[in-house]
């Protein structure tokens, strides 16, 4: 803070109120007594967030969106370590290109990803199923996984793995009493940056979901088409609260530094 001028300062404190503003407007609306948005309002009320228990199609949402979450985290993550070992402890033939092929999801857009999952389920009868589902949600969060897992390992000190293996361990049993403990920070951050990917998706989640498998923040957009009241405002700020807490809960586990910025 001290290094930087007055007029620096100023500029990143006007940028900071830019991108929280919407937040803040959202989450102000949501506590409206009105049967409409509008801001201001005369009163404030909780009747909105009593409202989201009344609607059992935003319930199935979450809990959909919920186990869906869980399950492309998890499927990211056992791909993501085994993947981080091998692109951080070994140089072969191909290695740039499974690079490049595992991080794709971060460079193509979501959009077209959502035209082409919906073409290949439509051509192999797996249009709206659960499980294709999850595997389309797990294939863009790999990226999110992989970035913290790789974090962990890069620059690691292998003085353990080769005392153990030294001892009569085997590769496996190094992996699993040495190494993954040793990884387990970067690997939690990377599930649970996977975790929160997955839940908030909608953009290619649209053209693959059906009415049988609509996620929350479909049903969100569903809504928002049709009525103009304020409960996807108590939703969204119910998100907002979920999405700090395990941002905290990121911070404590791995570090904000090493996942915006790669900092070891």
């Amino acid at each position: 803070m001290g290094q930087n001028s007055w007029l620096a300062l100023l500029y990143h404190a006007c940028f900071v109120i830019f991108i929280i503003a919407p937040l803040l407007v959202v989450t102000l609306v949501s506590f409206s007594d009105k049967d409409y948005i509008s801001m201001p309002f005369s009163g404030a009320s909780l009747r909105w967030f009593r409202a989201i228990w009344d609607a059992p199609d935003i319930i199935s949402a979450f809990w959909l969106s919920l186990w869906l979450g869980l399950g492309s985290a998890t499927i990211a993550a056992a791909v993501a370590v085994p993947s981080a070992i091998a692109l951080a402890r070994y140089r072969f033939r191909g290695r740039d290109t499974l690079t490049a092929m595992l991080m794709s999801p971060l460079m193509i857009p979501h959009i077209v990803l959502g035209v082409a999952f919906l073409r290949f389920f439509s051509l192999t009868g797996l249009s709206g199923s659960f499980i294709a589902l999850t595997l389309v949600h797990a294939v863009i969060v790999v990226p999110y996984a992989l970035r913290l897992t790789l974090a962990a390992l890069i620059g690691m000190d292998r003085d353990a793995e080769k005392a153990a293996m030294s001892l009569g361990a085997t590769r496996l049993t190094t992996f699993r009493r040495i190494l993954l403990p040793m990884i387990v920070p970067g690997v939690a951050g990377g599930w649970m940056l996977a975790f929160i990917q997955s839940f908030d998706e909608v953009t290619m989640t649209i053209f693959v979901a059906t009415p049988g498998t609509n996620t929350l923040p479909v049903a969100m957009y569903n809504r928002i088409s049709q009525m103009t009241d304020p409960l996807v405002t108590s939703i969204s700020t119910v998100m907002i609260f979920g999405t700090l807490i395990l941002m905290v809960l990121l911070d404590r586990t791995v570090g904000l530094d090493r996942v915006l910025i790669g900092k070891k």
